[in-house]
């Protein structure tokens, strides 16, 4: 095992990997998405991912070109991805499952109280790596392209960023050429491999449209399983 001060990271062997992943997934090529066979299991390894699905509750995020609201897509994005990291073998930590806030009814700042309380489940589990889901957006409507952000101040997560956005750059239509670095809390509350998959862009037209299709769900999803494998190696 590879020690990353007081963090534990598994390493699994290149080759042994390798051979696990072919025989764990069962690809279907002609739109270039890739499924996750649900008899698959990785190997005697166990490495555990916390999924925070960014927003939720009184907090809907961003707000597609049509409508869409981000806390709802970043959901449905976690759990497909939970799926294929359990289906993988990976243990895997959800910060939230439902559309509820983390944050206490009481709270006077309910987005501190939230994201104070992502931090004690990160803190909990313990994990391995960190990857929080989000949709992006900007005033325009011409940005596209799936990024991770990452922690400069982190080698480890600037590395997971990097394993993501290499296949993002493979499997994704028109995906941001480079991984970016970013003063965000998620990633940055912990000493734990953070990122931030910005899945696409919600204010872009075409890409909301993408972004809510299944067979483009899970290229993303597969893409970031992918990612963490290649990380882990």
């Amino acid at each position: 095992m590879k020690k990353f001060g007081k963090l534990t990271c598994f390493v699994i062997k290149k080759k042994y990997l390798i051979a696990t992943l072919f025989a764990v997934l069962f690809v279907i090529s002609s739109v270039g998405v890739f499924f996750i066979a649900k008899t698959a299991k990785a190997s005697t390894y166990i490495s555990t991912i916390v999924i925070d699905a960014g927003h939720g509750g009184i907090d809907g995020g961003s707000i597609g070109y049509s409508g869409t609201i981000e806390k709802d897509i970043n959901l449905e994005y976690s759990k497909t991805l939970k799926s294929m990291c359990s289906e993988f073998g990976f243990k895997v930590v959800m910060t939230r499952s439902n559309d509820s806030g983390l944050y206490s009814p009481f709270a006077v700042n309910k987005k501190k109280d939230d994201m104070k309380k992502r931090k004690q489940i990160i803190e909990r589990a313990k994990p391995d790596i960190v990857i929080s889901i989000h949709m992006n957006s900007t005033k325009g409507n011409t940005s596209r392209g799936a990024q991770v952000f990452y922690n400069k101040e982190n080698e480890h997560s600037i590395k997971l960023a990097n394993s993501i956005q290499k296949q993002f750059q493979d499997k994704l239509i028109k995906p941001r050429k480079t991984s970016q670095s970013g003063d965000y809390y998620i990633i940055n509350c912990t000493p734990y491999p953070s990122v931030i998959v910005e899945c696409g862009f919600l204010s872009n037209k075409e890409e909301e449209k993408l972004l809510l299709t299944n067979d483009y769900k899970n290229n993303v999803c597969y893409s970031i399983l992918c990612g963490i494998i290649d990380y882990m190696v």
